[in-house]
């Protein structure tokens, strides 16, 4: 068999795998619960066995985390100090909450659709498995 016949015969679908990650369920079957804490990945799928321990995320999510909040807040926050003259004190403390908050937010969203692509492109393990 060529490699073309095996990657067209064994495709998975990115998009969904995705989907499927960064709504922190399992990128095979869509069903069960890839985390078993906040950060934690579970070693297989509840529901349909799939290996998870394969994922090397590392510190992914968290670099990717730090891009799209600073990318958000920068740009916010310069505006509404030229715009609304807000005290520095309020300024500070309603950014603060904002950044932590959105980035509790997304630290494990992104954690799951990077493990989604882990296992969409087979890397790290996820191809010899489901």
């Amino acid at each position: 068999m060529t490699y073309a016949a095996l990657t067209d015969a064994d495709d998975r679908p990115l998009r969904l795998a995705l989907s499927r990650g960064w709504r922190r369920r399992c990128p095979n079957c869509g069903a069960g619960p890839m985390m078993s804490g906040y950060l934690k990945v579970r070693d297989h799928c509840p529901v349909c066995g799939q290996e998870l321990m394969h994922h090397r995320a590392d510190d992914g999510p968290a670099y990717l985390t730090i891009l799209i909040v600073g990318h958000l807040m920068a740009p916010a926050l310069l505006i509404a100090f030229v715009e609304f003259r807000p005290d520095p004190l309020l300024l500070g403390t309603i950014f603060s909450v904002g950044t932590v908050a959105l980035s509790l937010y997304l630290l494990p969203r992104l954690k799951g659709a990077l493990i989604g692509v882990q296992w969409a492109k087979r890397m790290h393990g996820f191809g010899a498995s489901g």
